[in-house]
Parts: structure tokens; sequence; C-alpha cells
């Protein structure tokens, strides 16, 4: 009765609480014997593979559902930040499902998964360069500094949550506040 997917989103639920697990903690949690997850995936690097991809998928998925190309093209000061916000907030929720893959040493390590993010960060950082030359981002730093400190505060969000540091519905505040202002009073 359990399907793929059922392992991947155990496979989710235990790596955002413990990125260690092992294969026998996720058959675990997925209600089923460890062989049976090796049916369908031969080795935890597979699996890590295919969770990265995924998390990949959501990515692209959030910059194209945003037209991030089409804003950033607008010049639209207003356009551009709220676009910039509502991205931030979705990567925000987005690490309730796939948290884990932002310091994964496997995902981070795999080239095809690498290639593939650095063209995603490319069209991010095409947005974060027109939020700059419409006056939205200070216009004195490398515009990939601005997607390095997102994921910095999406890497201490996830943190945050996973400790019980913060409560989930202060997250993309949090991130967002920290992101425009700074934490100097």
């Amino acid at each position: 009765m359990n399907s793929r997917d059922d392992v991947l989103a155990a496979a989710l639920r235990v790596l955002n609480r413990d990125p260690a697990a092992s294969m026998a903690v996720i058959a675990s949690a997925a209600g089923i014997s460890r062989a049976t997850v090796h049916r369908y995936f031969d080795s935890r690097e597979a699996l890590l593979v295919e969770l990265g991809t995924r998390s990949l998928d959501r990515w692209e998925q959030r910059l194209d559902t945003l037209d991030v190309e089409s804003v950033a093209a607008s010049a639209d000061p207003a356009l551009i930040l709220e676009t910039l916000e509502v991205l931030i907030l979705g990567y925000v929720d987005d690490g309730d499902d796939f948290g884990f893959a932002l310091t994964d040493q496997v995902i981070l390590a795999n080239a095809a998964l690498e290639r593939r993010t650095q063209r995603l960060a490319d069209r991010e950082t095409a947005l974060l360069r027109a939020a700059q030359e419409a006056g939205v981002l200070r216009a004195d730093l490398p515009p990939s500094w601005f997607g390095h400190a997102i994921y910095g505060l999406l890497v201490a969000a996830r943190e945050a949550l996973r400790v019980g540091d913060v409560a989930r519905r202060d997250a993309g505040r949090l991130v967002l506040s920290t992101l425009q202002q700074g934490v100097t009073a």
C-alpha cells in the first residue's frame, strides 16, 4: 500500500527533524521495511538526490509562478518588492518540506543538482539586480550577496524552528524583517 511518494513524504518528515537519519529510521516512519524502501531507492544517496530534485522543482515553480523575469523587466519598485516578499515567504514555507536540503552534503555535492541550482540562482539574481536598479535593495552590494543572505536566513529559520526557538507563524516575518532592516536597533 505504501508508494514511492509515501516513502518520500516520510523521509522529508524524518530528515527535517534529524538530517542524519538512516534508511531504517525512514522505513520505520513510512511503516515499511528497509527492504521495501530499497525497492524504491537503491541507496540513501539516491533518496536524497530525489528529494533534492523535488526541492529544486519547488524553487523553480516559485520563480515561474511569480514570473520573476517579467517582474524584473518591469522595473516597477512596488511590484519588485512585493514579488521579493512573496518569494521569500514562499521559501520559508518550503523550508517546512525541504529545510534539510539546504545543508545536506549529498544534495549539495551532486553535480547535476549543483548545475540546476546555479541556473535557478541566476534567475533569482536577475530579480535581485533589478531590485537594486529600482532602488528596492542596496546598490553597493553584489546582487548575488542578497541570494546568499536569503539562503543564510532560511538556514537560520530552519534551525530555529527545528530546535523550537521560534514559532512557525513568526518565521516568515523574522526572515523578511531581518533581511530588510538587519539586526541593529
